[in-house]
């Protein structure tokens, strides 16, 4: 799977880096950072730079979460951004009680965010993107969405998919500050582990604030589907326009 891409360290963090002109990501077009979800390999959105089709040119870097999480039982290797209550989750799901986080600040999200902003400046350092567009999956969504709001870096788009709101008393008055910013938001209707309602809320937050949102509910779960990348491809692709 990694084959013509390259894994290195940026900053603190191991990454695949692929596409640009040698598929190793050379050259000096637009880069993609994408972060995958709680639980999941580092490697676990890399296939996606050959689903979405971005121009040739499109640098793809696909970090992977600072925790690693041996003893979580998933049968491969197991990652994360910080910590979350196994306990919780697991009642509410039995329960069909909604989650909502709005009011948390996850232990580990400010160490987190730390080492995505140190990686980010080792990529400005090593690839020197002509543009830069943020995304991930689930706690990935979250923590490119936290890292958004904490960078003054110029951004030109994000892609959040299947996330939540969570610390909304730090998020919030952030938001303003990156109005006019082109986001992808998507959600399955059906979500188990991360309420739509509550992916409705954080649409309401960011569309108020000013951002750019393009909402894409889906009748799924917690999931990437087909529909989404779509959607995503035509993000990059109008972020990536020549000017």
């Amino acid at each position: 799977m990694l084959a013509r891409m390259r894994t290195t360290k940026l900053g603190p963090l191991d990454v695949v880096i692929a596409g640009g002109p040698d598929r190793e990501g050379g050259g000096d077009g637009p880069v993609v950072v994408l972060m995958h979800g709680f639980g999941a390999p580092g490697t676990d959105l890399v296939p996606l730079w050959r689903v979405i089709d971005a121009p040739q040119e499109v640098r793809w870097v696909f970090p992977a979460a600072p925790l690693s999480l041996p003893a979580m039982g998933f049968g491969m290797e197991s990652r994360a951004w910080w910590m979350i209550d196994m306990v919780a989750l697991e009642r509410a799901i039995a329960t069909g009680q909604e989650r909502d986080m709005s009011g948390e600040r996850p232990d580990g999200m400010l160490e987190a965010r730390g080492k995505v902003l140190e990686m980010l400046d080792a990529l400005e350092t090593e690839l020197s993107p002509s543009k830069l567009v943020l995304g991930g999956f689930s706690q990935g969504a979250m923590i490119a969405l936290d890292v958004a709001l904490h960078t003054e870096r110029a951004l030109d788009g994000l892609v959040l998919m299947s996330g939540t709101l969570i610390n909304e008393a730090e998020w919030a008055p952030r938001m303003p500050q990156r109005a006019g910013l082109k986001v992808l938001q998507s959600h399955g209707r059906r979500d188990p582990l991360l309420p739509f309602s509550m992916a409705e809320r954080l649409r309401d937050r960011m569309t108020g604030a000013g951002l750019d949102v393009e909402f894409v509910a889906f009748p799924g779960q917690h999931e990437i589907p087909g529909g989404v990348l779509e959607r995503a491809q035509a993000l990059l692709n109008d972020a990536f326009a020549p000017t």
